[in-house]
Parts: structure tokens; C-alpha cells; sequence
């Protein structure tokens, strides 16, 4: 493969498209489409490319790293001890772990960290607020004494729940003599930190600009070891084409966004596809503050207006499989009877007894790329047979998330993963909303498509978290999924398989089955 000179690559955001190009032997060089960011501070960021950004440049107390995506590792902690009784957890630091600046990790940095997120309470500050934190007493929930941090919690959780919160990424630890010199106005560095980066993690961030480019260094001070690579530069790519004349001539060493067509296309001996199994569900949900959208008739017919196995066979083949429930298919917890298939009739007859009347007007927001597009246009197409006609509103990652965070869409075509890996983090995004008050902003699907859920189903979930018998506490959370797929204004349709292209020379690359285990460290250039 042909290679970009590394001094372009550093000082331009938009390279043209000419052949002849090389990229360096010490940098890995990526199309992406990032134009999702919203944030980067890891309290505040929400958006895949977020946690993808997050999860390089900062380490937690413990964590799921390159290694082994599968099993929750010792980070930052070398250590810690449970008192399930005592609802405490006590992390002994490791020795000698530094910042990218060359500062220690102390437990100043870790309490700092953590009681940042709760103060800021920016949209992740739920996930860690789940503990019973509030700005009031998280100071006295989490302590240090020394090289030791102790966490309290409120609430009837197994202490392997709270592991999995406290290795989800807004409680990746800061450098905290760093980010209290930007401070401004008493952000605590927030606007600082969604431009430069103040972690441990394998790499630092050098330049980052908005749905242009983010470029990474390797922090050779890693307490895991340098990574293999020196740099790594993200160009933002929109068009899924462009990324692949772009691979294709040599250009980047890796293109993230291709479609079915475009990998099934590639036939050089220098290019190789790699395929990814995901967490992420995919999903069209309705407003509730549409009126025309609130029957439930409507939620049902929809299900069967989707045409599952016509998208699965074209336009996303190799990239999603049907899946309609919240959890993934995969891992403990999860439903995976898929009873709905494409039948227009049994949708139109469902509306029809139902006494809805039709033809009724939608807009439909969606991501303008693929394969978002291509999948809003065929349920455009596969509606319109029962008389519900979508009017499709694409715009960038970032347009179509605000939106929906302000409820102010009529249907949304989108995707969610889960924030930490325990099925409560999708239960509570799909199952829960205990108050659907405008002023009562929740980070889940069910407040930002204003679903008043029932109470039973909100006091189930709640119930799921507390159980203390593993297996019982699955099924609890597998009648919840059979619920929301049965009547509900979500329509959860397919489950994500991630085919990254790159060079043949790239090894080493990991991608775990959510964004925050997608892992440089290992890359390698042969």
C-alpha cells in the first residue's frame, strides 16, 4: 500500500484525493465519520465517537481494556476490597501510574475525578449518580487516605453492579493540577477538556477539531506499556465513498463507515475486512407528544411494517442482524425471540380495528449517513403501504441527538449502546421513566420519546437492579425486554456486527462490542 507524508497529515484537515500518497510507518491514519461529538470531557461526553475518544486517553480505577474485552481488569487500581454489608469499596492505588503530563495518579485525582462528574451533572452524571450520589454528599461518598480511595453507596446493589458503574467511562480519572488550571468561571475545566485531554491513558490528545480531525500520541509513560503506535489521526469522512477511495488509494490505513456494497466490492490483495459483533440496538421510536403517534394500534402495526430480512439482505447485510429486544443478543440477560416480520396487511387491518385513521404525516430524523439513510428511505417505503407516510429529516450526528435530547422530533431512526455492561444500563434507558416532566431531563430513550412508562414496569426494573439471585434478577430482566417489545413506541429491529477495512499491514486493532472497548494501544504497521 501506498503512503502519506506525516507532515500534511499533521498540519491539514482536508487532504485532496490524489493517488501517489503515503501514510507514515509510525502513525495509524483513519477515516471516520465523527461528526457525533458533541463532547469529549468524559463528563459530558454521550456519543459513540465520545466514549471511542474517552477510552484512549484516560484509564478508571478498574476497567475492560485491550487485552480482554470480556473481563473487568485492575486500571488504575492495583487492588480493592468489598463490604457488600457496609455497601463500601475500598481501591488501593497502583504504584508509579503517571499522566500523560507526568504528573502522579494520586487519590486527590481519583476523589477529584469522580465528585467532578456529580458537581458538573452533565448528561452522564446519571450513570455514577445511580449510587446515591448527589452534589450534596458525594463528598463523603468518596474519600481518600492515603494511596487508598474508598466509594460508598446508597441503594441494594451487589458490589459487581457498582464495579461495572465505576468502570463505565465518566469515571475516568483526571489530572486534576492540570484541568484546575483552566478552569473558567467555574467550570471546572469543562471547556478545556473538550479540546485537550488530561487522562493516563495510552495516548494524548494533540489536536482535536470538531467534525474535521482528532489527532493522538502515544503517552509513553503508560503504566500497561507504550503502545505500539506513535500517533494515531481520525479524519472526519462523511461519505462512505470518499472513504473508500481514500483506502483504496492509500491515503488512510483505515475506513470505519463502508457499506455492505462497498465491502463486499473490495477485492485488493492489500485491504482486509474485519468484522466486529456489537452491543448497540438499533431502533425507530415515536414521540409521545405527537398526538397522531400515540396509540398504541400505532406501536403495534409498526412492528410489522419494518422489512427486517429486506434490510438484512441489502442495504445493511454483514452489518446489523434482526434483534428486538433492548439487550444484546450475546450477553447474559438477553431475549432474543424476534416475533415480528414484514406484513403490511396485518398492520393495515391492526390500524383498521383499532379505528385509527390514516393516511397520517411523520417526520422522520436520521443521521445523513450510511447506512442511516438507506434505512430510513426503506421504511419510507415499507410504511407507506399502511398509510403512514414518513418525511425524512437527515442531518449531522450531533443535530439529530440534540434534537432528540430536546424531544422535539416526531419519529427518530437511532441506535443505542449500553453505558457499562450490566443489563440495568439498557433497562433503564428502555423500561424506566418515572417522571415524564419536560423539566425532568433522563439520558434514556423513554424520556427523550416522552413515554410515560407504566409504573409496574418502573417498579420491576427498579426490583431487577436489587436482586440479589443472579439467574433470577435475568429473568427479571428478560420479561422486561418481552415487554417493551410488545407494547411500547420503541421499535427495537436490529442489533449491530461493526466491518472495519484497513490495510493489510494493520494488525492489532481492537474492537470490543461497545465504543468505549475500542482499543489503539496494540495497533501495529508491519
Amino acid at each position: 500500500m501506498k503512503y502519506l507524508r506525516f507532515a500534511v497529515l499533521a498540519s491539514a484537515v482536508a487532504l485532496p484525493l490524489t493517488a501517489g500518497a503515503d501514510t507514515p510507518d509510525n502513525a495509524l491514519v483513519v477515516a471516520q465519520n465523527i461528526d457525533d461529538i458533541v463532547a469529549i470531557d468524559p463528563a459530558q461526553a454521550y456519543e459513540f465517537t465520545s466514549g471511542e475518544l474517552v477510552t484512549n486517553l484516560y484509564d478508571r480505577l478498574v476497567q475492560y481494556d485491550a487485552d480482554d474485552t470480556d473481563t473487568l481488569a485492575a486500571g488504575l487500581a492495583s487492588e480493592w476490597e468489598t463490604d457488600a454489608e457496609g455497601k463500601t469499596i475500598t481501591f488501593t492505588l497502583r504504584d508509579g501510574a503517571s499522566f500523560a503530563s507526568g504528573n502522579p495518579v494520586r487519590a486527590e485525582d481519583v476523589v477529584y475525578s469522580l465528585t467532578r462528574v456529580i458537581k458538573l451533572n452533565l448528561t452522564p452524571a446519571f450513570i455514577l449518580a445511580q449510587l446515591g450520589w448527589t452534589p450534596e454528599n458525594v463528598d463523603q461518598m468518596v474519600t481518600a487516605d492515603g494511596n487508598r480511595v474508598t466509594i460508598r453507596y446508597e441503594g441494594e446493589f451487589s458490589p459487581a453492579f457498582v464495579l461495572n458503574v465505576i468502570a463505565s467511562r465518566s469515571a475516568s480519572i483526571l489530572d486534576s493540577e492540570l484541568v484546575k488550571q483552566h478552569e473558567v468561571d467555574g467550570d471546572m475545566g469543562n471547556a478545556w477538556l473538550n479540546e485537550n485531554s488530561a487522562g493516563s491513558g495510552p495516548f494524548r490528545l494533540d489536536r482535536y477539531q470538531p467534525a474535521q480531525m482528532v489527532r493522538m500520541s502515544a503517552n509513553e509513560n503508560y503504566f500497561n506499556g507504550a503502545p505500539a503506535i506513535d500517533s494515531v489521526i481520525i479524519r472526519h469522512v462523511a461519505e462512505a465513498a470518499t472513504q473508500q477511495l481514500l483506502l483504496e488509494q492509500g491515503d488512510v490505513d483505515m475506513a470505519r463507515n463502508l457499506t455492505p456494497d462497498q465491502i463486499a466490492s473490495m477485492d485488493s490483495e492489500e485491504i482486509k475486512v474485519e468484522t466486529y459483533p456489537q452491543a448497540a440496538v438499533h431502533f425507530l421510536s415515536f414521540n409521545q407528544k405527537t398526538e397522531s403517534l400515540t396509540d398504541p394500534a400505532l406501536w403495534e402495526a409498526a412492528r410489522y411494517l419494518v422489512d427486517y430480512t429486506g434490510m438484512t439482505d441489502s442495504i445493511i447485510n454483514g452489518q446489523m442482524e434482526v434483534h428486538q429486544a433492548f439487550w444484546p443478543k450475546g450477553f447474559p440477560g438477553s431475549y432474543d425471540e424476534t416475533p415480528f416480520s414484514y406484513d403490511p396487511e396485518k398492520a393495515k387491518q391492526i390500524l383498521e380495528d383499532a379505528g385509527v385513521e390514516t393516511p397520517i404525516t411523520v417526520t422522520l430524523d436520521v443521521i445523513n449517513s450510511a447506512p442511516f439513510t438507506d434505512m430510513a428511505q426503506s421504511l419510507q417505503a415499507s410504511f407507506a403501504d399502511a398509510g403512514i407516510n414518513f418525511e425524512i429529516l437527515p442531518g449531522t450526528g450531533s443535530q439529530v441527538i440534540t434534537k432528540y435530547r430536546e424531544r422535539s422530533h416526531q419519529a427518530m431512526l437511532l441506535y443505542w449502546g449500553p453505558d457499562f455492561m450490566d443489563p440495568h444500563s439498557n433497562a433503564k434507558a428502555f423500561a424506566y421513566n418515572s417522571d415524564n416532566s419536560d423539566e425532568n431531563y433522563a439520558a434514556t430513550t423513554t424520556w427523550r420519546n416522552a413515554w410515560a412508562v407504566p409504573e409496574e414496569m418502573n417498579a420491576e426494573t427498579m426490583a431487577a437492579l436489587s436482586e440479589a439471585d443472579p439467574e433470577t434478577r435475568l429473568e427479571m430482566y428478560r420479561d422486561l425486554q418481552q415487554k417493551v417489545q410488545e407494547n411500547s413506541p420503541i421499535v427495537i429491529m436490529f442489533q449491530a456486527a461493526y466491518q472495519v477495512a484497513m490495510d493489510e499491514d494493520v494488525t492489532g486493532y481492537v474492537n470490543g462490542a461497545t465504543s468505549d472497548f475500542v482499543f489503539y494501544r496494540l495497533v501495529e504497521k508491519n
